[in-house]
């Protein structure tokens, strides 16, 4: 990791979609606009194409497929995103406590939504708090007060009884639990697959829904209306086709289910963006699947038809306004991605970051 404290940015800075500027300066880590006096050291000179660090909306530091890891292996998962340019996550669920991240000036910053919360054995095992109804919005609370502003709930598992998804939580729970969470000044995200956790979820108020495979025709407005944000996770959704077929024998009707969500997943998304959902950059990164993963997500989402300048900001400016961190503004920490080429021109560029700038330091 460099040690030069003073940078100089030459060439294309794209501080917005439409707001390219020639060159910026990182000065004591943080970014201006305004050229140093002659008195100030001479800075590293980096050219090229830069823009704020990625965003992975939808990760898990410190989880893998078991539960919680170790601090090493937590560790080398944030080194991954970094070296990938992904700059800022928002870990949605992870029973690991990760706070120790937060003193690393060379690590990712991430805002937590806590651990899970589930129905009892009715989510991955070690993942998350089990708890029944009547418990949930007492779990809400405490989350929302160890998270950072958000609050994870699992809205739909498979139901072995029904053999198929079905919600987690009757209508009652989820009206109690979000007004905890928003009185605790915590935002509410929940994984759904199903069509029919959806409608409850957001007429309870929630904030946003992961995955969100089972939006239909009939909720598509509604999330609209509400403004109820989607993280599609179709790097995840991908996978379905191989979940499906290791619980076929067992849960035939769900197994179905599952083929039949992956099957429309870019058509979901298309016309989830087409009605004006906001639509973010995650991975689900962190489960079973590796760290790193925000470029290539901004890509899956371009094949479901979102343009490709929308889909870069689903994963750069969008997405830190939505989360509220500041992107390539006077003052702000400078932490951005530098590339050979134009990433609005070809999104794929973003899989191959020439520098990468944390806190004002050199570390790729």
């Amino acid at each position: 990791m460099s040690d030069r404290g003073n940078l100089h940015i030459k060439g294309r800075v794209l501080v917005g979609p439409e707001d390219v500027r020639d060159e910026l300066w990182v000065v004591d880590g943080r970014i201006t606009y305004r050229r140093p006096p002659n008195t100030a050291p001479d800075p590293l000179v980096i050219q090229g194409w830069a823009l704020p660090g990625l965003v992975d909306a939808h990760c898990h530091v410190g989880l893998d497929a078991e539960g919680a890891v170790d601090e090493s292996t937590t560790e080398k998962q944030a080194v991954s995103e970094r070296e990938a340019g992904t700059l800022l996550l928002r870990d949605a669920g992870s029973p690991a406590d990760t706070r120790w991240i937060d003193d690393r000036a060379d690590l990712p910053r991430i805002i937590r939504a806590g651990r899970h919360i589930a129905r009892t054995k009715r989510y991955i095992r070690n993942y998350a708090h089990e708890i029944e109804p009547g418990d949930l919005a007492a779990y809400v609370r405490h989350e929302a007060r160890r998270g950072d502003g958000w609050v994870k709930l699992v809205g739909d598992w498979i139901d072995r009884a029904e053999g198929d998804l079905a919600p987690s939580w009757p209508r009652w729970a989820i009206d109690e639990a979000i007004a905890a969470a928003h009185e605790e000044g915590a935002r509410v995200t929940a994984h759904c697959f199903a069509e029919n956790s959806l409608r409850d979820l957001v007429e309870a108020g929630i904030d946003c829904v992961e995955h969100a495979t089972g939006l239909t025709e009939e909720t598509i407005p509604l999330f609209a209306e509400r403004g109820v944000a989607i993280v599609p996770t179709l790097i995840n959704t991908a996978t379905f086709p191989e979940i499906a077929a290791a619980g076929e024998s067992r849960y035939p009707r769900w197994s179905a289910h599952m083929r039949r969500l992956y099957e429309r997943r870019y058509e979901t998304v298309g016309a989830a963006h087409d009605a004006g959902i906001p639509v973010f950059v995650g991975t689900d990164a962190g489960g079973s699947l590796p760290h790193g993963l925000a470029a290539a997500e901004v890509v899956e989402l371009k094949r479901a038809g979102i343009p490709a300048a929308e889909a870069l900001s689903a994963a750069v400016w969008a997405a830190r306004t939505w989360l509220g961190r500041p992107g390539l503004d006077e003052g702000a920490p400078a932490d951005l991605v530098v590339y050979d080429e134009d990433p609005r021109a070809d999104v794929g560029v973003l899989a191959a970051p020439r520098r990468v700038v944390l806190r004002g330091r050199v570390v790729r």
